[in-house]
C-alpha cells in the first residue's frame, strides 16, 4: 500500500530520507488534501526508469515484428558475424 503524508511532514528531512530508503515504493506527498509530489529513494527510481526503458524497447521490438521488421535468425547472425567478426 503507498504511503502518503502531508507536506508540512517534509521538515523532518531525517525521516523522510529513512522513509524512502526503507521504502519499495515512492512516498505521495499531498497539499491542502491534493498531490503535490512523489519522492522515492535512488534505487527505486533508477529501478523504475531501468523497468521504463526496458518497457519502451520491448513496445518498439513489438511493433517491429507486426510491421514485418524482422530478420530470419540465420540471416541475423550472419550479419552479427561480419559485424564483429566472430
Amino acid at each position: 500500500m503507498p504511503k502518503i503524508i502531508p507536506i508540512r511532514d517534509l521538515k523532518d528531512t531525517s525521516a523522510i530520507s529513512e522513509a524512502c530508503r526503507v521504502s519499495e515504493e515512492p512516498i505521495f506527498v499531498t497539499k491542502n488534501g491534493y498531490g503535490e509530489m512523489v519522492i522515492m529513494s535512488m534505487e527505486v527510481y533508477e529501478r523504475t526508469m531501468f523497468l521504463l526503458k526496458a518497457h519502451e524497447r520491448i513496445t518498439a521490438a513489438e511493433g517491429q515484428v507486426q510491421d514485418g521488421e524482422t530478420l530470419e535468425a540465420s540471416e541475423s547472425l550472419q550479419k552479427l558475424h561480419e559485424k564483429f567478426s566472430v
